[in-house]
């Protein structure tokens, strides 16, 4: 297996993080067009200028979704996370307002309050990519 390194000026990394995001109360909403454009919104906040991470599998179930992303060593899990569920239940919230509100009221929330992350570092990275690529 040929390991993507990444090289800056003083740093050669490979960081790979398996993300894990669960909606609020674990209500079954990412299903059919909801799924299709969390996962869109998503890809859209790895390609914005200053993210400094990139996603190289994603996958949902009704009520959560898995996320393997390569990042940067000069940003943390947090910094990501936290973007990725701010921007993505402001622009689900914009579209789909009516829908959303029949599970969560007015409280403009998607996801829970928690998350899972962990490095994968030289795990058996296809073995995991595998894994998330199968949910749903």
């Amino acid at each position: 297996m040929i390991k993507e390194y990444h090289t800056k000026k003083r740093c050669k990394y490979m960081l790979k993080l398996h993300i894990i995001l669960v909606t609020k109360y674990r209500k079954p909403i990412l299903v059919g067009d909801i799924d299709n454009d969390v996962k869109q919104i998503i890809y859209e906040i790895s390609k914005m200028q200053d993210s400094l991470f990139t996603i190289e599998s994603m996958e949902t179930d009704e009520n959560h979704i898995h996320i393997l992303a390569d990042i940067d060593p000069t940003v943390s899990a947090t910094s990501i996370i936290s973007r990725i569920k701010q921007v993505s239940t402001n622009r689900m919230w914009k579209k789909y307002k009516e829908e959303l509100k029949i599970h969560y009221w007015n409280e403009n929330t998607l996801w829970s309050d928690g998350y899972f992350v962990c490095s994968i570092g030289d795990a058996n990275m296809q073995t995991i990519k595998k894994y998330i690529e199968e949910q749903g």
